[in-house]
């Protein structure tokens, strides 16, 4: 952001949202009128782009425009596709990794006994 008086009024309406006397969605609709007034922030090209990760961090879910939603929900729906393929590549059997933490399990559970035996020896 470039305009000063648009960042000081930012920080005010977020005390106002924070201190839950504003709604989320009246502080983006306050920055939006004032950007569409403002001569410095309709100059400034990366406004538009501030202004969206702003909504994301303070608009609750419900509130985000559905197109909006639906477009997350693709992302993380390919991401969870990658990761099961991921996984599944991963499957063709016992890996050494494995074995290994098996052996290591079975050293760790060998320790508590050790443990036990050194509890009991000096009570």
């Amino acid at each position: 952001m470039q305009c000063e008086r648009l960042i000081q009024l930012s920080k005010n309406w977020y005390l106002h949202v924070k201190d839950e006397t504003m709604a989320p969605a009246r502080m983006i609709q306050f920055i939006k009128n004032h950007v569409a007034t403002c001569e410095i922030c309709l100059n400034d090209e990366d406004l538009d782009e501030e202004i969206e990760k702003i909504t994301e961090l303070i608009l609750p879910d419900s509130k985000i425009p559905k197109a909006v939603r639906m477009q997350q929900e693709k992302e993380d729906q390919e991401y969870e596709e990658e990761d099961e393929n991921e996984d599944e590549d991963g499957d063709d059997g016992e890996d050494e990794d494995t074995e290994d933490s098996d052996e290591e399990e079975e050293e760790y559970m060998d320790d508590d006994d050790d443990l036990d035996d050194d509890i009991d020896d000096l009570a």
